[in-house]
């Protein structure tokens, strides 16, 4: 999980810093990655859409992409080993 600053269709935010009037584009968001069997897509992606779901614009979205493959530095395992 990342903190991270982006936007998308919500609009930025108004805000006001010593009487002034600005508009912050960029927002506060979170970012979660996950690595997981492709078995195992579907069910976390449900489980995430009803963890998160609120209906409002800026609930996300969930890009999938495939993993060619994983390294644990510390041991050397890969792949599933390294999951």
């Amino acid at each position: 999980v990342s903190e991270v600053r982006g936007f998308g269709r919500q609009k930025g935010q108004t805000e006001r810093y010593r009487g002034s009037e600005y508009t912050v584009e960029f927002l506060q968001k979170l970012k979660i990655e996950v690595v997981i069997e492709d078995d195992q897509v579907d069910l976390v992606v449900d489980k995430i859409i009803a963890a998160a779901r609120t209906g409002e614009i800026g609930d996300g979205k969930i890009f999938i992409s495939p993993v060619e493959q994983v390294v644990r530095i510390r041991t050397g395992e890969k792949n599933t080993e390294a999951i």
